[in-house]
């Protein structure tokens, strides 16, 4: 493997336009480079190269796949919703927080965005987690 090349669904952040691609497929299945870009117009007025040009950088990166169909290719995510929030996540604890989650709750809950409400719901998921794990 080259340098400049990386595998398949491995884990490089994801950029904010990436990211803006990456839930147009998420939310919409396979699509074409003129069908992301009709929907990612919704939420960010870009050129329909640019569109295009984030597509290919995402299939290097192995976070999306294509298929030549005709003459243009249909692009779907090669990655999960949940696999790439949880690399975010995982970035952002290590280069923030230390490498320590609970700093991370602890912020949100002192910055408000996270109620006791909330936080005593995710307790509940937490402690049902740990009793299916035994």
């Amino acid at each position: 493997m080259s340098l400049g090349m990386t595998k398949p669904g491995s884990d490089i952040q994801l950029t904010p336009l990436e990211l803006e691609v990456m839930k147009v497929l998420w939310e919409e299945g396979p699509s074409t480079v003129q069908g992301v870009h009709l929907r990612i117009q919704d939420v960010r007025p870009l050129a329909f190269n640019t569109v295009q040009t984030v597509l290919g950088i995402l299939f290097r990166k192995g976070k999306v796949k294509r298929t030549l169909r005709d003459r243009a290719y249909t692009y779907r995510a090669a990655v999960t919703r949940d696999a790439a929030a949880g690399h975010a996540l995982r970035d952002l604890i290590e280069r923030v927080f230390q490498s320590r989650p609970e700093e991370l709750v602890l912020s949100m809950v002192r910055s408000r965005q996270l109620t006791a409400g909330q936080l005593a719901r995710l307790q509940k998921l937490v402690e049902e987690e740990g009793d299916e794990r035994r």
